[in-house]
């Protein structure tokens, strides 16, 4: 790409839980909690590392089913079942609306895909989403070792992209990654709901 071409383009980047994928709460935890006769808080608290470092990506999904049985003393089976529900909840619905505008935006510009994410997303977002061809790049924070809102995740979508953090916009749902990318000079929309957040969009890609 020619100097004067990368200037003229423009990036489009998307966060995925809450915003392409709509999570209501299914309070997973509290309900294993009781299940397991735990005070409210526990889980977490015993969990923490592990969560972690699985969105960091230092453990594999076997470690991670590894460490719950050791952590909350409990068998094999139920440490599956366990996380079948975490999963349930992660992956939430898919926001079918905005999926296809989403598609659909990578004949006019530069998508790509920013999630903070746990070791085994990918394969089953792909599953739940379709996101083979849904965009350009996908950045998963359990794949590159970084995680909103460190700068560094940032400025490495950005990177993937092909552009500078000034003509790149990311779509969140969450305040606290919003004002990350600000800080690397990203162009932000903050989601509420589809019909503003895609009028948001074209303001930004509007000549």
């Amino acid at each position: 790409m020619t100097p004067d071409a990368q200037q003229s383009q423009r990036g489009v980047v998307f966060d995925i839980g809450g915003v392409l994928e709509l999570t209501p709460e299914l309070h997973t935890i509290p309900k294993w909690e009781k299940q397991l006769h735990l005070p409210p808080g526990e889980i977490g608290q015993r969990l923490n590392t592990v969560f972690e470092d699985g969105c960091y990506g230092r453990v594999s999904e076997d470690e991670v089913l590894e460490s719950i049985q050791r952590l909350l003393g409990i068998d094999a089976q139920t440490a599956d079942s366990f996380m079948a529900d975490i999963w349930v909840e992660y992956l939430g619905t898919p926001n079918d609306e905005l999926i296809a505008y989403f598609r659909a935006l990578q004949s006019r510009c530069i998508t790509g895909i920013l999630s903070n994410s746990f070791v085994g997303a990918r394969e089953r977002e792909q599953e739940h989403l379709g996101l083979e061809g849904l965009c350009g790049h996908i950045v998963y924070s359990h794949e590159v070792g970084f995680y909103k809102p460190e700068p560094e995740i940032y400025r490495l979508t950005c990177e993937r992209l092909g552009l500078p953090p000034q003509q790149v916009v990311l779509l969140d749902d969450s305040p606290q990654y919003i004002q990350g990318a600000r800080e690397v000079g990203m162009h932000t929309v903050l989601f509420t709901h589809n019909k503003k957040a895609i009028q948001a969009i074209e303001r930004w890609l509007a000549p």
